[in-house]
């Protein structure tokens, strides 16, 4: 990475913020997928659930990595 790239990180927060509003609803998704999860084991919908909330918590960073990565220096 190198560090001639300020204007990708520029460009990148609207939709950076954007992604942090999913990954806050991606965190409570995953919350009640885990509770549903220990009330009910059989319901392996649940773990599916709380792996695609986790996608959500990891948005942010993985859509500010590919602003950067397209700006070119």
């Amino acid at each position: 990475m190198g560090d001639c790239r300020p204007l990708g990180f520029l460009i990148g927060l609207p939709f950076a913020f954007l992604a942090l509003i999913l990954s806050v609803v991606g965190a409570i998704v995953w919350i009640l997928g885990t509770v549903l999860s220990c009330l009910c084991p059989c319901c392996i919908c649940c773990a599916g659930l709380a792996n695609l909330a986790v996608g959500l918590v990891k948005m942010p960073i993985k859509v500010m990595r590919w602003f950067i990565e397209q700006i070119p220096c």
